[in-house]
């Protein structure tokens, strides 16, 4: 007969140990390690979390620092509007290198790749501040700046595509939405701060410094992140990293019906359509940010306001995605789907708004708009990130691909709606009405968009059905007695005796101790 056996994980929770199964809908023998005979949760996955938080913040202040600055620095260094864009565009042309991360991932491991973010970043800082000597000359500083940003450009993806697989690896049923809504958030506070920090710290050469100094504090933050837990917490965490290989034969249709990351048509139609959607509306807010300033500034508005107006946007929807996340790992489990064709309808009438509320003395309106904007955006990214890995079964690939059509999409539109930037003889001089309606109709196409997919969450079944057999196989042999097996003794000898039980309680004092099956009176046994 197998040993199940219990281990305390989380105060008021209990994992279980339980013999190999064979995964559902494919073979866990292809794609993963022997199946664990325990789940368990680590309170250190917090530290992690986070560090990954922190340098997620940090590398996403890149593609926005030189947004709400923008004519300052015409001033300062004489260079032309579009040469500043393309300091946020650099960003973006670097960033198909994000589907070189999972191939590097699953060779190197997070923490390693994570020493070569930190390192680039810390690097792209000081070569950015060395461009503002006043020694230079004009190319000489372009040149020194162009390239502190392609070399933030390249750090971003390193700590931004791991976000959904660390969720994955060290977070359960309970917790994952939450932690992929923390950390894939954080950029976007980045951003926030990107546009807020510029205009307050004094001249455009103060703010570079400041930069570099906020990239190297930063750093050593990589020192806490780890790469697994010695016991995965769910059925999907036991599976090995998917390559980017198998998610193209996956989309290809190329994969056998007995794999793990097998996408059936209907599948492979709706992470297409993920793509398109996270790509339009995500890339629409990054070349918004970058172009604030452009876009607020010929009808009155300064640099100040307009950094402020893109930080509302961000700073909103990073709360009501604080609000929401928790409810979609608890209560709307499997609204993932829904939840998008619900809240994107809002936030197109919001986008098509702007095309006539962008006019002088309007601050409270665009304020309005920027919080419902950013409540209904940000809070709908950790869902589409998790859908797509539902859809997969693939975190690093699905996560991967979004990033960068997001990136390709704002590169795009940065372009485009420069081109549309009206004349010095329009009214008012240099507007981009034009590109405003750009944006709106985009969305608008992406909102038509969503209604196709279905977005069945094939992870979490499968994830549901291997905690459910864990529960029956527990109260199958409740009435058992209560042992401790400490971590370092062998299976085979003896137990002793489990010392600190109360009654009514499941769980050891000790913090990560395994223990033997656990029966208290009266007492609850649970899952994480």
């Amino acid at each position: 007969m197998p040993r199940f056996a219990f281990a305390k994980c989380e105060e008021g929770e209990a994992s279980i140990e339980m013999p190999s199964v064979k995964g559902s809908g494919g073979s866990i023998e292809e794609s993963s390690t022997e199946s664990p005979r325990e789940y368990r949760l680590y309170k250190r996955r917090w530290i992690g979390l986070l560090a990954l938080v922190v340098l997620n913040i940090v590398t996403g202040m890149a593609l926005v620092w030189f947004g709400p600055i923008a004519n300052a620095v015409v001033n300062d260094f004489g260079f032309t509007l579009d040469q500043i864009n393309w300091f946020g565009n650099v960003v973006n042309v670097v960033y198909p290198a994000s589907l070189a991360v999972p191939y590097l991932y699953g060779r190197l491991g997070l923490r390693r790749m994570g020493y070569i973010g930190s390192t680039l970043f810390v690097v792209s800082g000081w070569v950015r501040y060395a461009g503002t000597a006043r020694s230079l000359s004009k190319s000489g500083s372009l040149a020194l700046i162009m390239v502190g940003q392609l070399l933030a450009g390249l750090s971003v993806p390193i700590f931004q595509v791991i976000v959904p697989s660390y969720s994955e690896r060290w977070f359960d049923l309970k917790g994952r939405t939450t932690a992929t809504m923390i950390m894939g958030l954080a950029n976007p506070v980045g951003n926030a701060l990107g546009q807020l920090i510029p205009p307050l710290v004094g001249t455009t050469r103060q703010s570079l410094l400041v930069m570099a100094i906020i990239y190297t504090v930063a750093a050593p933050f990589v020192f806490l992140v780890g790469d697994h837990p010695p016991t995965p917490p769910t059925f999907a965490a036991t599976h090995k990293h998917p390559s980017m290989l198998s998610l193209v034969r996956a989309m290809l249709g190329k994969l056998p019906r007995d794999q793990y990351t097998y996408m059936t048509v209907r599948q492979r139609m709706d992470f297409t359509i993920m793509i398109l959607v996270f790509g339009i509306l995500v890339g629409i807010i990054n070349a918004f940010t970058i172009l604030t300033a452009q876009q607020l500034g010929p009808y009155g508005y300064s640099s100040d306001t307009a950094g402020f107006m893109g930080a509302a946007l961000l700073l909103v929807g990073l709360v009501a995605a604080a609000v929401t996340a928790p409810l979609y790992d608890r209560v709307f489990t499997h609204h993932l789907a829904l939840s998008c064709k619900l809240l994107t309808p809002i936030m197109a009438a919001c986008w098509i708004a702007l095309i006539w509320e962008i006019k002088p003395n309007n601050d409270v309106v665009l304020y309005i708009l920027m919080a419902i904007i950013g409540a209904t955006s940000l809070s709908l990214l950790p869902v589409v990130l998790e859908l797509a890995v539902e859809l997969t079964r693939n975190a690093d690939g699905s996560s991967a691909i979004l990033w960068l059509s997001t990136n390709l999409f704002g590169l795009i539109f940065v372009l485009v709606e420069g081109a549309l930037r009206a004349g010095p003889d329009a009214d008012p001089p240099l507007n981009m009405h034009h590109a405003v309606i750009f944006q709106a109709s985009l969305v608008a196409a992406a909102v038509l968009l969503i209604f196709g997919a279905e977005g069945k969450q094939t992870r979490r079944t499968q994830d549901e059905l291997k905690r459910d057999q864990a529960e029956r196989a527990a109260h199958e042999h409740a009435h058992v007695a209560v042992v401790e097996v400490p971590s370092d003794r062998d299976e085979n000898s003896s137990p002793e005796p489990a010392h600190n039980l109360e009654k009514g309680d499941s769980t050891l004092s000790s913090s990560d101790s395994p223990v033997g099956p656990v029966v208290p009176d009266g007492g609850e046994l649970r899952v994480s």
